[in-house]
């Protein structure tokens, strides 16, 4: 009986152990498929959040353009408020009547370029030197204490105005108006004075003799100019002494 017992003992023991071996083996499995829902789970919800804070963020942004598309369209009085894919085609038109707006200024501008360069064309035609060295001419008309002064000179003799303004000025004479008008590749200079009263009554004379004298310089300073320019140095040329 007594070896009965302790062997009903052991045997009981053992049984217990196997119990326990078994829940811990389940325990085990059971375990596993838990830990790894758990961890799906929250893999899921942080995923979720993930895609939540980057959807705000989006529209966040979308209301940050709409919002600064709206501030580059003029504002107009709508009786309703727009929606925004209202708003969204109301900037779509805007940007396609700007658009035909920008290309008539285009060919306006094209077009008066082209017009402003056929005016050129035609009135600055390119001139030779030799007419842009045109002699001045002066014509003196006396009337009583007035005269009338015509100077015609070429493009590139302006200082021969100055000089007849600066000979009157020292003469004593009063210019009272003067005008010009450019005609091809001369200009046409009229000047009007008044004389002061002489007491010999020659200062007319006087002045027209000094004007003479002056353009006649003038025109000996233009031809010998020309004169000069005309003349070319041929290096190749030999000089024998």
């Amino acid at each position: 009986m007594i070896y009965k017992d302790l062997s009903s003992k052991r045997i009981y023991h053992l049984h217990e152990s196997v119990l326990r071996f078994i829940r811990g083996v389940m325990v085990a499995k059971t375990r596993g498929p838990i830990m790894e829902r758990s961890s799906s789970r929250s893999n899921i919800s942080s995923t979720k959040t993930e895609r939540k804070i980057v959807e705000k963020n989006r529209r966040n942004q979308m209301k940050t353009l709409y919002s600064n598309l709206n501030s580059l369209i003029p504002n107009r009085n709508f009786k309703e408020a727009q929606t925004l894919p209202d708003q969204i085609d109301e900037a779509i038109n805007y940007i396609k009547r700007l658009e035909e707006k920008l290309e008539k200024a285009r060919e306006k501008r094209d077009s008066l370029t082209s017009s402003r360069n056929r005016i050129r064309a035609c009135t600055f035609d390119p001139i030779p030197p030799s007419a842009t060295s045109k002699s001045p001419q002066l014509k003196i008309q006396e009337m009583g204490s007035a005269l009338e002064i015509v100077l015609t000179c070429g493009l590139d003799n302006q200082f021969v105005f100055y000089e007849i303004i600066k000979i009157l000025h020292e003469e004593g004479v009063e210019v009272v108006s003067a005008n010009y008008q450019a005609l091809g590749d001369s200009i046409f200079h009229i000047v009007h004075a008044q004389m002061k009263e002489s007491a010999d009554g020659f200062g007319a004379a006087k002045v027209t003799e000094r004007l003479d004298r002056f353009i006649n310089g003038s025109k000996s300073e233009i031809e010998l100019d020309s004169e000069l320019w005309d003349f070319a140095i041929c290096p190749e040329t030999n000089w024998e002494f």
